[in-house]
């Protein structure tokens, strides 16, 4: 009897990872910068949620996630958790969330990465594959936020410019 051994090869590392998640979260920042008070919390076409709506979302998933995965706590996601009244209250919390996220994806051990977590108590997929969608999730309300910038007339900034 033969047996063959496979070696896999990593692509990206986990630092890699937060840098490329980080990079989005940048480039959203920037965009939230953009918008004009009043519009942030107010403008939408469609139907679709104003964008202060979207980042109190990005804002609700990322650090509360890392916690509850460290942590191994299935909280429900709480999206009411935060209320803000001003663009300004949106970036600082959004740059405090920015520090919660580097703290504890620190503490997440590459093999933790391929554990599977029930995020939320309702996303159950290893832990890698939840933080890719932290960041998918986020491209995508980032593009609704590029919608309502169009329309109001003001030129977001260029999506590969992340840094």
């Amino acid at each position: 009897m033969t047996t063959t051994a496979t070696n896999t090869k990593q692509f990206i590392t986990s630092e890699q990872l937060l840098e490329h998640w980080q990079g989005h979260r940048n480039l959203t920042r920037r965009v939230i910068e953009m918008f004009p008070e009043k519009e942030l919390f107010e403008f939408s076409i469609g139907g679709m949620r104003p964008f202060a709506k979207l980042a109190v979302e990005l804002i609700g998933i990322g650090g509360p996630a890392l916690r509850g995965i460290v942590n191994k706590q299935e909280e429900a996601f709480d999206e009411e958790a935060f209320n803000p009244k001003t663009k300004e209250d949106i970036l600082k919390k959004w740059d405090e969330e920015t520090e919660v996220i580097n703290t504890y994806f620190a503490q997440i051990s590459e093999a933790r990465f391929q554990e599977t977590f029930n995020l939320f108590g309702q996303y159950e997929f290893p832990v890698y594959q939840n933080i890719l969608y932290f960041a998918d999730n986020e491209v995508h309300h980032r593009g609704q936020g590029y919608v309502y910038l169009r329309a109001l007339g003001i030129e977001p900034p260029f999506f590969w410019e992340r840094f």
